[in-house]
């Protein structure tokens, strides 16, 4: 009965010098991140697949600003505070690229073209910012395998629309670019879901819409 008890005593010892988790009460900042990074990919994916007119692009810029942006790096700095090293450096960099893509858009683009510099050295310069994202979302690819099937196919489809575009945009090709941009409108479906089976799942306590089995 002693040694039972002494068990016991040493549980409750161990159960109460551990300390709380102080993230507990904050909420999963992952579906936020998915969710803006879906809609800001699928809108510019439109314009990239030759689907949506080239006249109405510039209505990609708030969303990058703002919700593929802004929100993405809130999302980021959150997933920090969960110590999500992997959430935290995919939100805040893809939060960052689209502030980067909004500015040289809104501003950079049109600056170049009003010096005189030709288009064909503004889509080069494009394919090579393209080239270091495809770079950084390959390696991503590769950490992302020890997470879920959901994921993982949200970083397989982002690193092949950015393959696409900058091969695209270095050649010349057009075909390889539109090619990309249908591939980005199948990745922005696949961050969607990912951010709604999260949600979901979340709410019903309960799985819903199933991730697949972690690595």
């Amino acid at each position: 009965m002693s040694s039972t008890t002494d068990l016991r005593e040493e549980r409750t010892a161990r159960t109460a010098s551990t300390p709380p988790d102080p993230t507990s009460s904050i909420a999963d900042p992952g579906p936020l991140g998915l969710a803006a990074f879906a809609l800001t990919t699928f809108t510019l994916s439109l314009f990239n697949a030759g689907i949506a007119p080239e006249t109405l692009e510039p209505l990609v810029v708030p969303l990058a600003l703002f919700y593929g942006g802004l929100a993405q790096l809130l999302a980021g700095i959150w997933e920090f505070r969960k110590a999500n090293t992997f959430g935290a450096t995919a939100f805040v960099s893809y939060g960052a690229f689209w502030l980067a893509f909004a500015v040289y858009f809104q501003f950079i683009e049109p600056e170049l073209l009003s010096k005189g510099v030709p288009e064909s050295s503004i889509t080069t310069a494009t394919g090579i910012f393209l080239v270091g994202w495809a770079v950084f979302t390959l390696y991503m690819l590769l950490a992302s395998l020890r997470t879920t099937a959901a994921q993982i196919a949200v970083f397989v489809t982002l690193f092949l629309t950015f393959l696409l575009l900058a091969v695209g945009d270095l050649t010349g090709i057009d075909a390889i670019a539109t090619v990309g941009g249908i591939v980005g409108l199948v990745s922005a479906l696949c961050a969607w879901y990912a951010s709604a089976a999260i949600v979901t799942n979340s709410t019903w306590g309960r799985t819903v819409l199933p991730v697949g089995p972690r690595s």
